[in-house]
């Protein structure tokens, strides 16, 4: 089964499909996966979120690892579990969701603003820390971070990433990024979808290389 330190050094890229819809979510899925995502969100405030995360299980099943995003309870772990969802992503950092998601056997990615934040989702068990919102945590903050988190740990910064923006973040410490609006939007179509994705993965190979 498709683990998330596997998918993350395929790609270490989340597409977040915020407002996708379950019709629409295997056709914007194939797309980013062809483009070399691996790793694909579906936040629980998109229209029937649970089915598109159950289509998308259903349609990758170990290829990728699908998820839920804006993940506010443990009752709402529960039900992501139930569709066959294996990562959990969160806007906050809330113990008692990650320790729910833990108990799931999912993985769990929770959103931290500070330190203080990002040592108490780590005891709980975090899996990695979402770094949100990425507006207000520069390149400069990421770096401060780095020196004081356990060493490997993932750093995401989500929120406000466009691929111009990677660089900086990589070279400060960012393990890899959650990307939203500026990959996906409401009413694209796949192709779209695959056109940015192939733009940030583009982006992406070019700072690594």
């Amino acid at each position: 089964m498709t683990s998330l330190e596997t998918s993350l050094a395929e790609l270490p890229l989340i597409a977040i499909l915020r407002g996708v819809r379950p019709g629409e979510a295997v056709a914007v899925g194939q797309a980013l996966f062809d483009a070399g995502f691996r790793i694909i969100e579906v936040p629980l405030n998109s229209p029937d979120p649970l089915q598109s995360i159950a289509n998308l299980a259903a349609a990758f099943g170990d290829r990728a690892l699908i998820g839920a995003g804006t993940v506010l309870s443990a009752e709402a772990v529960d039900e992501v579990a139930a569709a066959n969802g294996r990562l959990i992503v969160m806007p906050h950092s809330d113990a008692a969701v990650i320790t729910q998601a833990k108990a799931q056997n999912l993985f769990c990615l929770p959103g931290v603003a500070t330190p203080t934040e990002a040592f108490a989702a780590l005891a709980a068990g975090a899996d990695g820390l979402k770094m949100f919102p990425g507006e207000s945590l520069p390149p400069v903050v990421v770096k401060a971070w780095r020196a004081v988190l356990p060493a490997g740990l993932g750093l995401f910064p989500v929120g406000g990433i466009s691929a111009d923006k990677m660089a900086d973040y990589r070279v400060a410490g960012a393990t890899g990024f959650g990307l939203g609006s500026a990959l996906y939007k409401p009413g694209m179509t796949a192709a779209d979808v695959g056109l940015n994705a192939q733009s940030f993965v583009a982006a992406w190979r070019r700072i690594e290389a």
